[in-house]
């Protein structure tokens, strides 16, 4: 038996614990596949998509795969007094579609799990939780979710938590064991996901490394930055508000619009340069061209019409040992690799 398997493996389906993050788009089809033909777990990104989108797109990965993936859907705050009805029931049909297709899992981030995790159980689907403190692990076993995902603050894009992922980690186990807990944010290598497991972790979730693949539906400019960056190249900051406001800070690349954000001693929204302009355009879901505001808080896929100088180009503190774009099967075994020889070593 590999080392790297783990209880969690018997309870995906998969050969090895390792999942990619559902990055929105550009966590299509063909990463998700790819990843899950190569023995981990591939999650989709559906993030405020509503059921008519989710169930081709379940289908279309069907077709490129027959091992187990997930869905990733992100989640309103349920107890802000600002959340609608239509909200929740938009919601509920998004899981509900994702269910019904029978997938792997749904991956659920933001909100509260509660309401969602017995629509999933009573089609036999296991829902897992991205979060990002102990306080909201303990909340999530008591849903009822099958697993945790404890989100470090060195986790590229938007990031929940505040605790670095190696003190988070140890002490989200011991508070939720004997439920699987999954470590996310930080880890690009064998060496991270070797951590991890160490430390008593039944996985990992990998943002950063996928976004740096052949699969990820990202424009290649995005790419070739990320795999050239170091880690004094990233930054956490609050300026991609426009679509998700006032959520969280997020971790990205420094780029032209961070720089004169950062000069003019980063204003708050409805006080920065540019706002309600467009910076290009991209083809929404229907496939129908729309202009993107500057500050969107969006991924940049490769049909992006935009100086991507200002646009977000997300990024975690991994990015020093996310040195090369290849295909993601490549990644996942790489990791496999590198990650047993840590742990024999």
């Amino acid at each position: 038996m590999t080392p790297l398997r783990t209880p969690l493996c018997d309870l995906l389906g998969v050969e090895y614990p390792i999942l990619s993050v559902g990055f929105g788009r550009s966590a299509g089809p063909e990463l998700v596949a790819a990843v899950s033909n190569a023995g981990g777990f591939g999650v989709l990104g559906a993030g405020g998509w509503g059921a008519e989108f989710i169930t081709p797109v379940i289908a279309r990965t069907r077709e490129l795969t027959p091992q187990p993936f997930g869905v990733n859907v992100l989640l309103p705050d349920l107890e802000d007094p600002n959340h609608s009805v239509e909200d929740e029931q938009f919601l509920r049909e998004a899981v509900s579609g994702a269910v019904q297709a029978n997938v792997g899992a749904v991956v659920l981030f933001w909100g509260p799990a509660k309401p969602f995790v017995a629509l999933a159980r009573d089609q036999g689907v296991k829902t897992l939780i991205q979060v990002g403190s102990v306080h909201e692990a303990e909340t999530a076993a008591e849903a009822g979710v099958d697993a945790v995902i404890a989100q470090g603050f060195e986790a590229g894009g938007h990031v929940r938590g505040t605790t670095p992922i190696w003190e988070l980690l140890p002490a989200t186990i011991d508070a939720v064991r004997p439920l699987p807990v999954l470590a996310s944010g930080g880890i690009g290598d064998g060496a991270g996901v070797a951590r991890a497991l160490d430390l008593g972790a039944q996985g990992v979730s990998l943002g950063t490394r996928f976004v740096a693949s052949d699969e990820a539906f990202v424009h290649p400019e995005f790419k070739r930055r990320l795999v050239e960056a170091r880690s004094h190249d990233v930054v956490y900051a609050d300026l991609y508000t426009v679509g998700w406001p006032g959520v969280a800070p997020h971790r990205s690349l420094r780029n032209k619009l961070f720089e004169e954000w950062d000069r003019a001693g980063r204003p708050p929204e409805g006080g920065r340069a540019g706002e309600g302009t467009s910076i290009g355009t991209r083809l929404n879901l229907s496939g129908e061209r729309e202009e993107v505001a500057r500050y969107a808080s969006v991924m940049v896929t490769p049909d992006f019409e935009v100086d991507i100088d200002y646009a977000p180009l997300w990024a975690g503190e991994s990015i020093d040992v996310v040195n090369d774009i290849k295909p993601a099967g490549e990644i996942v075994a790489e990791l496999v690799r590198d990650a047993e020889a840590a742990l024999a070593g």
